[in-house]
């Protein structure tokens, strides 16, 4: 064999297997690729069927008035903290006044230093004014 043919089946040789292993790592690759993007999780819309997702809790009891004021509430009306109406006196009184839908608009959207929803923003509507029923009926 003439050194010039050694040379170009070599040189063939040479091609053949970077071809090879270029597809090879192009398959890898595109198989890497493909891999990373694939969805990690789905989202089950209330209502769908999901395949056996599991059903979302049912909702929690609502508190009551007596529950929201002491957890929340009692921080400044037990002491009258920032002239916050004291629970028990008469200063309740005074604020039913007003009337209940007022008192409620109140305590939803907060008035004067107290903050929408006092200090319980997980509370509900219903709960707000389960909380100032409460408070205005131990007015003395």
């Amino acid at each position: 064999m003439s050194k010039f043919a050694a040379k170009a089946i070599s040189a063939l040789f040479a091609v053949a297997l970077g071809f090879l292993s270029t597809s090879t790592m192009a398959n890898t690759d595109n198989d890497a690729i493909v891999e990373r993007i694939q969805k990690v999780g789905s989202v089950c819309v209330e209502g769908d069927d999901c395949g056996g997702a599991a059903a979302p809790a049912a909702a929690a009891q609502a508190r009551s008035g007596s529950e929201v004021y002491t957890a929340s509430c009692s921080a400044c009306h037990a002491s009258g903290v920032l002239n916050a109406p004291k629970y028990g006196t008469s200063d309740w009184a005074d604020r039913s006044a007003k009337g209940m839908e007022t008192l409620l608009h109140s305590a939803l959207n907060g008035f004067n230093a107290m903050p929408p929803r006092g200090t319980c923003a997980s509370c509900s509507d219903d709960e707000i004014k389960a909380a100032v029923e409460y408070m205005v009926d131990s007015a003395k």
